[in-house]
C-alpha cells in the first residue's frame, strides 16, 4: 500500500483489521497500538571508499574496477600524474574498459578522483560509454531468422542435392554435412543404424560417394614453404615430389597432437594443405602465429581455399571404373599410384584428383571449383547406376574409417595425446634439422612414460555390444569404488562389414596390453567385457587401397 513507516504501518493494519470485522457484523475491541519512536531522515552518506588508517597508496589494494583490476590507489596515482580529465584517469588506469563499461564500478571511481582532484562528482563528470551500455538482445543484433543458437550456417555447393534426395544432416564446425541418406524400405523409412549398414558395405562392396567439401584447405606458396611445413608438421617435407600427397600429424607446442591431414605438393613452392573440418579456421591462425612472431624471416604466404573447391570422394573396388568414365586422367594402378594426385578433366570440369582414402579403399578426391560441382556430382550419378552408386554421409565415414584404425583429431584425441601414444612414430622425424614444434616436449619424461594412455583397438566379447563412447576403462571390475579407471572409449560403433561392434580406446600402456581383457562398468550395473586388439580391424595390410 506504499505505507513504510513502522507506526503507520501498525495503525494502517489496525484500521484494516477494524473494516474488515465492520464488514462481517461484528464490532471491533479498541486495540492498543506499540509506542514506536519516529524516523529520522538525513541526508544519504555516501561511502565511495572505505577508510584505511594507512594512505590509499599505501593500503592494501582497493578494487574499484572489478573487471579490470582497478585500485583507488591507481586512480589516486593517475591524479598526481597530472591526468584531470575522467577520460584520461580512465585511459591511465583501464577504468571502465570492462564489457560493463563502468557500471559496476565508475560511480566510486569518479567519486575517488573528485575527491583527489577537490572538485564535484558532476565536475568531474563521466566516461563515454560504447555499445552497448544498455543490453541488447542477440535478436535484435542478427535479426528473426537467427536460429535457436545465434551460430552461421554453412552450407556446401551440393547442399540442395541432399536436401532434395533426403538427407538428415548433423552440424560439424557451423557446416551442415549430410548424417546419412535414408530410404524407403517396404514402406518404412530407414533407421540411423539401417541405413549406416546399407551405406558401409555399399563403399566395401560396390562403390561410395561423399561430399568431403567442409575439410579445411589451405594454399601455401612461397620459397620456403617446404622449410615451413617442416617445422610445423613432425614428419619430413622437403623431398616430396610435385604431384604426390603426404599425410602429416601437427602438434602444439606440448608435444600433444593439434590437428592432421594430407597436404599435397602441387609445385616446388606450392602446397595445398587439408585439416579437418572444425579446426580450420584454428590451424590457419596457427600457422600465422609462428610465421609471424617465431620467423618472419620465412618468404610464405597462407591462403583459406576452402569454399573455393568443393570436393568429392568417390570410394570402393568400382571406383576407378566408374571415374574412368568421366575423365582423361590415366588412373591406372602404376601411373597413379596411392597418394598421388593428378589434374585434368572431370565431367568436363577442370579438377585436380587425389589418391588418397579415408575408407581404406581404392578411392578418389575430386575438387572441382565449387560452382561446377553439382554438375560433375550429377554426371557422376548418371554414370553410377550401373554401379549402384550410393551416396554416404558423415556416421558411414566414421564407421569406415574406424574399421582401419584411422583417427579424428578432437575425438580419438584430447589435446593430451602425443603421436607416440597413437602407435604413429612413422610420421615423426626425429632427425629433421630444425626443431619443430613439440619435439622438445617429447623428449620430457612424462611424455615417454610406459603407462601412458595409448591407442588400442576393443573388440566386445559379446558381438551384439556397441561399447558407449566415453564409457570408463578398468582392469579389475571387482575392485572396491572407486575404481581406477585406466582410460576410456574414444570411437565405438558397429561394423556391418565384420558383423560386430568395433571400438578405439585409450588405455594405459595399451600397446604391450595386447590380447588381454579390460572391463567397462555402465551406469546401469552392467559390466561389458572386451579384448585389447589391434586399432586396424579391417584390411589390416591395406591391400584394399592399392589395387
Amino acid at each position: 500500500r506504499g505505507v513504510y513507516a513502522t507506526g503507520e504501518v501498525l495503525a494502517d493494519g489496525a484500521e484494516a483489521g477494524r473494516q474488515a470485522a465492520a464488514e462481517t457484523g461484528f464490532t471491533a475491541a479498541e486495540l492498543a497500538l506499540p509506542q514506536v519512536a519516529a524516523r529520522r531522515d538525513g541526508a544519504a552518506c555516501a561511502l565511495y571508499q572505505v577508510p584505511h588508517e594507512k594512505p590509499t597508496l599505501r593500503a592494501p589494494k582497493q578494487f574499484v574496477d572489478l573487471q579490470n583490476d582497478v585500485t583507488a590507489a591507481g586512480i589516486e596515482l593517475a591524479t598526481r600524474e597530472g591526468f584531470e580529465s575522467i577520460e584520461h584517469v580512465k585511459r591511465y588506469t583501464a577504468m571502465g574498459f570492462g564489457t560493463d563499461q563502468g557500471k559496476l564500478g565508475n560511480i566510486n571511481g569518479m567519486a575517488i578522483a573528485a575527491r583527489c582532484l577537490g572538485r564535484t562528482i558532476p565536475e568531474v563528470g563521466t566516461t563515454v560509454f560504447r555499445p552497448n551500455y544498455t543490453p541488447v538482445t542477440f535478436g535484435a543484433i542478427v535479426g528473426r531468422h537467427c536460429r535457436e543458437l545465434f551460430d552461421p550456417e554453412r552450407y556446401t555447393a551440393l547442399h540442395p542435392w541432399h536436401v532434395e534426395n533426403g538427407a538428415e544432416f548433423e552440424d560439424v564446425g557451423q557446416w551442415k554435412r549430410p548424417w546419412y541418406f535414408p530410404r524407403q524400405v517396404d514402406g518404412k523409412t530407414e533407421t540411423l543404424d539401417e541405413a549406416v549398414a546399407r551405406e558401409c558395405l555399399a563403399v566395401r562392396q560396390g562403390v561410395g560417394i561423399l561430399d568431403a567439401s567442409t575439410l579445411g584447405k589451405i594454399d601455401i606458396q612461397g620459397p620456403d614453404a617446404r622449410e615451413f611445413l617442416g617445422r610445423v608438421y613432425t614428419n619430413k617435407w622437403a623431398k616430396l615430389e610435385p604431384g604426390r600427397v603426404r599425410y602429416g600429424l601437427m602438434c602444439k607446442d606440448d608435444g600433444m597432437l593439434f590437428d592432421d591431414g594430407t597436404t599435397s605438393c602441387l609445385g616446388e613452392n606450392h602446397f595445398l594443405m587439408t585439416t579437418t573440418t572444425g579446426g580450420a579456421a584454428g590451424v590457419l591462425e596457427w600457422l600465422e602465429l609462428w610465421h609471424q612472431t617465431e620467423w618472419p624471416e620465412l618468404q610464405v604466404t597462407f591462403t583459406s581455399v576452402t569454399d573455393h573447391w568443393a570436393t568429392i570422394t568417390v570410394t570402393g573396388p568400382e571406383a576407378r571404373k566408374l571415374l574412368a568414365e568421366v575423365t582423361d586422367i590415366d588412373l591406372d594402378r602404376d601411373s597413379f599410384k596411392f597418394m598421388d594426385w593428378r589434374e585434368g578433366k572431370v565431367a568436363e570440369v577442370p579438377a585436380r584428383v587425389f589418391r588418397i582414402s579415408f575408407t581404406g579403399e581404392l578411392a578418389y578426391e575430386i575438387n572441382v571449383q565449387a560452382n561446377y560441382a553439382l554438375h560433375v556430382w550429377k554426371t557422376l550419378f548418371e554414370h553410377g547406376k550401373k554401379y549402384d552408386l550410393t551416396p554416404y554421409g558423415t556416421e558411414t565415414m566414421h564407421v569406415l574409417r574406424a574399421e582401419k584404425g584411422l583417427i579424428i583429431a578432437g575425438q580419438d584425441t584430447d589435446g593430451s595425446v602425443t603421436p607416440e601414444d597413437l602407435g604413429m612414430q612413422w610420421a615423426v622425424g626425429y632427425d629433421k634439422p630444425f626443431s619443430w614444434i613439440g619435439l622438445r616436449a617429447l623428449s620430457r619424461p612424462d611424455t615417454v612414460r610406459k603407462d601412458r594412455k595409448q591407442l588400442v583397438g576393443l573388440k566386445p566379447k559379446d558381438p551384439k555390444v556397441v561399447l558407449e563412447e566415453g564409457a570408463q576403462i578398468v582392469f579389475d571390475p571387482k575392485h572396491a569404488i572407486p575404481m581406477p579407471m585406466v582410460g576410456h572409449v574414444t570411437s565405438s560403433y558397429h561394423s556391418a562389414i565384420l558383423g560386430h561392434g568395433i571400438a578405439l580406446a585409450v588405455v594405459k600402456g595399451g600397446h604391450e596390453r595386447m590380447g588381454q581383457t579390460v572391463y567397462l562398468p555402465m551406469a546401469d550395473g552392467q559390466v561389458h567385457e572386451a579384448e585389447i586388439v589391434s586399432n586396424v580391424f579391417y584390411d589390416p595390410k591395406g591391400e584394399r587401397q592399392h589395387v
